[in-house]
């Protein structure tokens, strides 16, 4: 509706002349409430309601400008919160129009930076977090002339150190760059991509991911089956010599040795971070 509206109206983002046309602007927010909803009076006075306050979303807009996010972009999204506030507005409740249009507004605009931007899917919690701290970091960078510690912004913003560490590491989510792109300095220069000059894998890291799976597991089983594990897969004891250190039958070894493991690779496939979940 909203970028149908631009459209109709001819409205320019880029156009700064007009001044604060929205100001004032509740005489006609209440006329318009007096029409009958759908009735072609009523819409026309919507339209030029909305015109008159699409300024409002520009300025808004330009406050989220340099994010990353083209402003066309942002102003489109600020014109839909533009006409959310007129649509929602009741001018019976003696607020002024710009101290509910301005929290709608910048509302629409944050939740497209929190849904929409990021290149890696991050849970809604850091998101939240993150936004915070876009704040918080210059703020405390200010006041204690170096830049935050994750400890100093966890006592600042009364949050879990952990959270504060995890959404620290999210923002470096925000965006990404194409491996397949490649840089130059000029038009007739071109370097080979990151894809080009990545090395081989290491098969390190699916030990890490396997460890970091795994670590969580191996420390809720009983003492008893953790150290059979260890001396079998860490020691490299056989189920005879397992049996001996632990006064049981081979058989017992074995049975114990299939039943931990089945368990343990259940609950390891079960798991989010394997489950892809975020």
């Amino acid at each position: 509706m909203s970028a149908e509206y631009v459209a109709r109206s001819g409205t320019s983002f880029e156009d700064e002349s007009r001044g604060d046309s929205y100001d004032n602007i509740e005489p006609w927010l209440q006329k318009l409430a007096t029409l009958p909803a759908g009735s072609a009076e009523h819409d026309r006075l919507r339209d030029e309601i909305v015109g008159k306050c699409l300024p409002l979303g520009e300025h808004i807009a330009r406050r989220y400008s340099g994010r990353g996010v083209e402003f066309d972009d942002l102003a489109q999204i600020a014109a839909v919160g533009v006409i959310l506030s007129v649509d929602r507005f009741d001018p019976s409740n003696g607020a002024t129009f710009l101290s509910f249009a301005v929290p709608t507004i910048m509302g629409e605009v944050k939740r497209y930076f929190r849904d929409s931007t990021w290149a890696v899917r991050v849970p809604r919690r850091l998101k939240e977090i993150q936004q915070r701290l876009a704040t918080a970091v210059p703020e405390l960078s200010q006041r204690l002339g170096h830049p935050p510690t994750a400890r100093e912004l966890a006592t600042h913003l009364d949050a879990d150190l952990a959270e504060i560490t995890q959404a620290l590491i999210a923002s470096n989510c925000y965006s990404a760059d194409s491996l397949d792109a490649s840089r130059s300095s000029t038009d007739d220069e071109h370097s080979a991509s990151p894809l080009d000059r990545l090395a081989a894998e290491d098969p390190g890291y699916n030990l890490v991911d396997e460890t970091l799976t795994a670590a969580p597991l191996l420390e809720a089983l009983s003492e008893r089956e953790r150290s059979i594990l260890i001396m079998r897969y860490g020691d490299g004891k056989t189920q005879t010599e397992i049996a001996d250190a632990i006064g049981v039958s081979q058989m017992q070894v074995s049975r114990l040795l299939s039943q931990t493991l089945t368990r343990l690779r259940g609950q390891a496939l079960s798991s989010p971070a394997l489950a892809g979940v975020a």
